[in-house]
C-alpha cells in the first residue's frame, strides 16, 4: 500500500534549510518523502538522509528513491538521529528538517487505529512496536488518564471521559476505536456532540502519550541542534500547540545570549547565543495549500540557524 501523505508547507520548509547543492541534510520524519523529495531535488554532490520509525514509511521511501544515489534511508525516531548518523560515519550536518505528528497515511489506513471514524483495534503506534493505546487506556490509572487527557488534548472535560473509560473497562477491555469513541461521547454534554466529533481531543491526547511525543519532540530538537554545523538549519514544522510551544521556547533559549540582571553593569555569565531565529513570527500555510489539503490548517513552520 502507498503511503500517501501530502507533505505540507513543503517549499517553505525546505526553502528554510536553504540547501546547498553539495551539503548533508536530514529528513528526521520521511513519511511518504515528500520534504525529502524536493530536498533531493535540490542537491547535486549532496547527500540526504531519510529517517522514520514506521515501517510502511521506510518501505515507502525505500521504493521511491531506490535509484537515488544522494538518498540514505535510515528506520528508527528521530530523537536517535545522532547514534543513526554516526552508525554512517557522520558527526555533523548542514541543516536538519522535523515534521512533527501523525502522517496522512496513518490518520487514514483505519487498521493503525489514530482514527475515531472507522472501527479497528486499538493502536496508535507509529512505530508499530511498543505498548498500544488500548494497553493505556485500560491499565492507567484514573488520575493519569485524566491528566492525559486534559493535558495533551486541553480537553475541559477530560475528568469525565477519564471516569467514563474507567467505569467501561470494569465490565470488559476497551479493545477498538468506536467502543473508546462511544464512551467518550457518552460522557461530554450534549453541545459539545455537535462541534465536531467530541472524541478528537481524546485520541489525539492517548495518541500523543502513547508514542511519547514531547518527550520524543525535546529529545530530537536537542539531537538535531547538537548535529547542525556552524551556519546549518532546523526547520520544523508543528500541528499541535503543545508542540510548536516546545519548539517556541527551544529556539528563544538557543537564541538567548546574556542572562544576567539588567542592573548587573558587565555580563558574569558568560552566555552567549547558540542559534539565530530565522522566522521572528511562525510561518503558516497560505490560503492556497489549505484549499488543497485541510488537514493543515494548524500547522506552524520556525527555522534557526546554529551561530
Amino acid at each position: 500500500m502507498s503511503f500517501g501523505h501530502i507533505p505540507v508547507m513543503l517549499y517553505e520548509a525546505v526553502d528554510g534549510l536553504s540547501v546547498r547543492p553539495d551539503g548533508i541534510y536530514v529528513d528526521g520524519t520521511a513519511g511518504g518523502g515528500g520534504h525529502s523529495a524536493e530536498i533531493l531535488s535540490r542537491l547535486t554532490t549532496g547527500t540526504l538522509y531519510s529517517i522514520d520509525q514506521d515501517p510502511d514509511a521506510i518501505a515507502e521511501v525505500t521504493r521511491r528513491f531506490k535509484d537515488n544515489d544522494r538518498s540514505v534511508i535510515l528506520q528508527g525516531n528521530f530523537s536517535e538521529m545522532q547514534a543513526l548518523l554516526a552508525e554512517k560515519g557522520v558527526f555533523s550536518v548542514d541543516g536538519v528538517l522535523l515534521d512533527i505528528g501523525v502522517s496522512s497515511h496513518q490518520l487514514d489506513e483505519g487498521a493503525r487505529g489514530f482514527s475515531y471514524h472507522e472501527d479497528a483495534p486499538l493502536d496508535m503506534r507509529m512505530s508499530q512496536s511498543g505498548p498500544t493505546a488500548a494497553d493505556f487506556v485500560n491499565t492507567a490509572e484514573l488520575s493519569e488518564l485524566s491528566r492525559v487527557i486534559s493535558l495533551y488534548g486541553e480537553e475541559k472535560f477530560a475528568y469525565s471521559i477519564a471516569k467514563g473509560i474507567a467505569r467501561a473497562r470494569e465490565d470488559k477491555p476497551i479493545e477498538t476505536t468506536l467502543e473508546l469513541a462511544e464512551i467518550v461521547k457518552a460522557n461530554v454534554p450534549q453541545k459539545v456532540r455537535r462541534d465536531g466529533h467530541p472524541a478528537r481531543k481524546t485520541f489525539q491526547a492517548i495518541r500523543i502519550a502513547v508514542n511519547r511525543e514531547l518527550e520524543v519532540l525535546e529529545k530530537g530538537l536537542d539531537a538535531a541542534f547538537e548535529l547542525l554545523s556552524p551556519g546549518g538549519r532546523l526547520s520544523v514544522i508543528t500541528f499541535h500547540s503543545l508542540e510548536d510551544r516546545v519548539v517556541k521556547q527551544f529556539m528563544k533559549d538557543k537564541a538567548q545570549g546574556c542572562t544576567c540582571p539588567k542592573d548587573f553593569p558587565v555580563c558574569v555569565c558568560g552566555n552567549t547565543p547558540k542559534g539565530k531565529i530565522i522566522t521572528r513570527k511562525p510561518i503558516v500555510p497560505s490560503e492556497e495549500e489549505l484549499e488543497r489539503n485541510p488537514r493543515a490548517r494548524s500547522a506552524k513552520l520556525r527555522v534557526i540557524e546554529k551561530l
